[in-house]
C-alpha cells in the first residue's frame, strides 16, 4: 500500500468519525522542505473519552493492532500511541493534543492543505519548527534538527519569525532556535 492510499483511509477514518486532527511529523516536514522515508504517520488529533472509544472500536473492526490501554493513558496523560495495520504494516503515531497553550495555538493555526489527492489539515510551518525544537531537546534527536533546519532554509523567508521567537521562549527552547538560526546562516553563508 502506497503511503497516500494509506493517508486517504486515515484520513476518511478521522472524518467519518468526526474526530478533528492536523497531520505533522515526517509528513509535514517533508511537505513543506525535503522529503524524506517514512513508514508512519503522525497525527494530533483532539478527542474526548468517547471519541477515543469510537476510534478503538473502529481500528479494532478494521483489523488494526492498537492497545486500548495505551490509547486511555494516552488520552489521560495528554500523551500518544499509536496503532500498526497488519495488512499493509504503516503505523499511524496518534498525539493526542495537550491542553496547554502552545498546543491549542498550534492547532487552532492548521491549514488545509492539498496533499496526496486530500484536503487535510497540517501545522504551520512555524509550529512544526517550534515541535521539532521541543522534541530535540527532550531527546536530543539529530533527525528532529534536520527536518527543523531543512524548513528554515526551505521556507525562511516567508516564516514569522515573530512567532517562533515567542513559543521558543515560552518553551525554553531559546538556546536551540538561536543554534537553528546559526546553523542555517552558515549553510547559506
Amino acid at each position: 500500500m502506497t503511503l497516500e492510499a494509506f493517508l486517504h483511509r486515515v484520513v476518511t477514518l478521522l472524518e467519518d468519525l468526526g474526530i478533528p486532527y492536523m497531520l505533522t511529523g515526517s509528513i509535514a516536514a517533508a511537505y513543506y522542505a525535503e522529503p524524506r522515508a517514512t513508514r508512519d504517520i503522525d497525527l494530533v488529533i483532539e478527542v474526548s473519552s468517547e471519541e477515543i472509544g469510537a476510534l478503538l472500536e473502529r481500528l479494532d473492526a478494521e483489523g488494526w493492532y492498537v492497545s486500548h490501554e495505551a490509547a486511555r493513558e494516552a488520552l489521560e496523560g495528554q500523551g500518544q500511541f499509536n496503532a500498526v495495520d497488519p495488512a499493509s504494516g504503516w503505523k499511524v503515531d496518534w498525539l493526542i493534543r495537550k491542553d496547554r497553550p502552545f498546543s491549542r495555538t498550534e492547532f487552532g493555526r492548521r491549514r488545509r492543505v492539498r496533499l496526496a489527492d486530500l484536503d487535510v489539515p497540517l501545522v504551520t510551518a512555524e509550529d512544526l519548527i517550534v515541535a521539532k525544537l521541543e522534541w530535540a531537546r527532550r531527546g536530543s534527536s539529530e533527525l528532529q534538527l534536520r527536518d527543523a533546519l531543512a524548513i528554515l532554509l526551505q521556507r525562511g523567508g516567508e516564516l514569522d519569525r515573530g512567532h517562533i521567537e515567542r513559543w521558543a521562549e515560552d518553551l525554553g527552547i531559546e538556546r536551540e532556535w538561536r543554534a537553528m538560526l546559526e546553523a542555517a546562516a552558515g549553510e547559506e553563508g
